[in-house]
């Protein structure tokens, strides 16, 4: 009798059940020990022990990741499974009997769960490794938490030229526990950053007449932006514009010389990445020219969108359905949050998802001090991962 694709994730299941308190295990070491974006290097020395005492060979592109490849039983392609690795500089309150030893450095994003979660993958695969075609290749990433990151590091040194498909997960506080959401297209937006320098002329403040008063400019700049996205973008196409710091002044009753803006642009579609710098200059221009000022404008860009492949978003749906059930793989409504994982999906076919993680315990959102995680969907996780892994690798 052909063996079926529930029988295959019928042995995920058993083997990672297996390894659920060592999945946790790894969590939480990494959790204690956790290390700031493109300073991995402890981090990495655990992984690759951890790798190694599987049977499998380690490598890496830059130093700071860590590279493995597990065999299938027949040629085939390979398929990529990526789990970032890096923490957050913020003062843990959790008060978890496993919380950060360094201090002002977090794992407050759940980056220590992916990596747990990757490396329980691992051994389930490792132990299936006669049930699926080509190659799986591990990438444990560094540097997920700042711009450029690691994903675009890695791309550039080349750790896409032997893949065909690549996949990952984030934990989402947004998202019920013992839930997932998945979509085809964007999930993720991307993320750029624009900053102004309004140049006037200071003066005491009971003269504004004889000044050029920066801080009003900056006050009319502000609103002014939100018409950028509603006047000037096409409402089809989401956009965001916020500021987030305003500088200017020393002293109440002195009016500045200069004042500075800086602000945050998230969006799905490529062409409003194209558009905004334009738009948001030209306001710029206009409103510093009525006060008779001038400024100076820079625009860097993030992380581009995160754009599903729907062919590999349904693989992910599919193995979703079987391992946790019809009734709790949902659509996913995408987040204006940003994730360098857009580079590979540049590059080669895949798909991104969100695994929930939210209950009565862990309440408190991403990058907050008092984040956590619910470690029940750690297994879960291993079990998703290593189950659209397979399925990927066995299509024809």
């Amino acid at each position: 009798m052909a063996e079926t694709a529930n029988d295959v994730h019928g042995r995920i299941e058993a083997v990672v059940n297996e390894q659920t308190a060592w999945i946790t295990e790894v969590r939480r070491y990494l959790h204690r020990y956790p290390e700031l974006s493109h300073q991995e290097s402890k981090t990495v020395v655990y992984i690759r022990k951890q790798l190694e005492s599987m049977g499998l060979t380690t490598s890496t592109y830059t130093g700071k990741d860590v590279i493995a490849y597990i065999d299938g039983n027949r040629p085939g392609k390979t398929v990529a499974l990526r789990a970032d690795i890096d923490a957050l500089p913020i003062e843990e309150e959790t008060g978890l009997p496993f919380a950060s030893e360094t201090p002002g450095v977090m794992h407050a994003c759940g980056h220590d769960g992916h990596t747990a979660i990757l490396l329980g993958a691992a051994k389930a695969l490792v132990a299936l490794a006669g049930d699926f075609a080509g190659r799986i290749k591990l990438v444990f990433q560094h540097a997920e938490e700042v711009v450029p990151g690691g994903a675009r590091e890695l791309v550039e040194a080349g750790v896409l030229e032997d893949v065909d498909a690549i996949f990952g997960l984030h934990l989402w506080q947004n998202v019920d526990s013992g839930r997932m959401e998945a979509c085809p297209g964007p999930i993720m937006a991307g993320s750029d950053s624009f900053t102004i320098r309004i140049q006037g002329v200071g003066g005491h403040g009971s003269m504004p007449h004889l000044t050029t008063d920066p801080i009003v400019i900056a006050a009319h700049l502000v609103t002014q932006l939100q018409t950028v996205v509603s006047r000037s973008l096409n409402p089809l196409y989401p956009a965001v514009i916020s500021v987030g710091q305003i500088h200017a002044g020393d002293t109440y009753n002195i009016i500045p010389d200069t004042a500075m803006i800086q602000g945050t642009v998230r969006y799905f579609h490529p062409d409003v990445q194209e558009q905004i710098p334009g738009l948001i200059e030209r306001v710029m221009n206009g409103a510093c020219a009525s006060f008779g000022a001038s400024a100076s404008f820079e625009y860097v860009k993030g992380d581009p969108s995160v754009v599903n492949d729907p062919e590999m978003n349904a693989i992910v749906e599919q193995v979703g359905r079987t391992i946790m059930g019809a009734d709790k793989v949902d659509v996913a409504v995408p987040s204006m949050a940003g994730e360098d994982f857009s580079y590979y999906l540049q590059q080669v076919p895949g798909a991104y998802f969100f695994l929930g993680i939210r209950n009565e315990e862990a309440a408190y959102s991403h990058h907050h001090p008092r984040f956590t995680i619910d470690e029940a969907m750690l297994a879960v996780g291993s079990k998703l991962l290593a189950g659209i892994g397979i399925t990927c690798a066995n299509r024809s």
